[in-house]
């Protein structure tokens, strides 16, 4: 397989455990001061705490795995999957919220396309990877 493909279906996961990664951060690690600038609501409560480090967790987790695939190639093919169901599930659920509760503001607006675009770009990523030799 050329570098040129390894690299880029790298890429993928490389921006994509980055951009995962740095929401997370985003918000877990300060909810009470990060999120009432970012959107539109403020945490107020223990339990909600929890569920902003829950998800924190979560998102770092898949991160470090989408990392693990670029450096393993065994993993490759099940991180770039992890990450197209990821992507996919937050993106359909945002669109069901879309159509049920109204337009987010334009953070979430941006979110929605950018998980759009990371799940379309991983299945062309394996796409390539299944094309004949």
């Amino acid at each position: 397989m050329s570098n040129q493909i390894i690299q880029f279906r790298n890429l993928h996961l490389g921006i994509a455990s980055l951009t995962i990664g740095f929401v997370g951060l985003c918000y877990g690690l300060c909810p009470n001061q990060v999120l009432p600038f970012l959107f539109d609501f403020k945490v107020e409560s223990v339990d909600l705490s929890h569920v902003f480090r829950a998800m924190m967790g979560l998102y770092l987790g898949f991160a470090v795995y989408w990392i693990i695939g670029i450096f393993k190639e065994e993993h490759w093919r099940g991180a770039t999957l992890s990450s197209i169901v990821f992507m996919g599930g937050l993106a359909i659920g945002r669109m069901v919220s879309i159509l049920i509760d109204g337009i987010p503001s334009v953070v979430f607006l941006i979110g929605t396309v950018m998980e759009i675009l990371f799940m379309l770009w991983g299945i062309k990523n394996l796409r390539i990877r299944s094309m004949p030799k």
